[in-house]
């Protein structure tokens, strides 16, 4: 699997701020894109995204979410995507967002080297870092 860069979006810290997140236990999701997003994206309307009709489910697992000594860190469980009767794509960025959020208010995005198209039968693991986790908050 070829591995992939998380941006994180502008607003996100205002929107923490703001309450438009609650990363411990709001709902997170994905959405495929082949456009690029950008950092300057606030929500789930500013991306084109591909047809899901073949994917399987693109709800995100927090496994943890917390602080130590002023570091917050939000740990998601790598997530299986899989193509089931038909394909899914071509896709290059798996945008996350927070489903709960009045707008579905954009976290970030992962961008991979290329394009990716899943055909029928075929899986596709987004791979989120349990060690340093999906993004870090530094106090310092």
């Amino acid at each position: 699997m070829p591995s992939a860069t998380f941006t994180p979006v502008y607003a996100l810290v205002a929107d923490v701020a703001h309450k438009k997140h609650n990363l411990g236990s709001d709902t997170l999701k994905v959405a495929l894109t082949n456009t690029a997003p950008t950092q300057s994206n606030t929500v789930l309307a500013n991306i084109t995204e591909v047809s899901y009709t073949y994917c399987s489910s693109r709800t995100l697992t927090i496994s943890s979410s917390g602080q130590t000594s002023g570091v917050y860190k939000l740990v998601i469980a790598d997530l299986t995507l899989t193509a089931s009767g038909g394909s899914v794509g071509p896709w290059q960025y798996a945008v996350v967002y927070n489903d709960t959020a009045t707008n579905d208010e954009l976290i970030g995005y992962l961008t991979y080297p290329a394009s990716i198209t899943m055909y029928d039968a075929d899986t596709f693991l987004l791979d989120f870092s349990s060690l340093n986790g999906m993004l870090q908050f530094v106090i310092t």
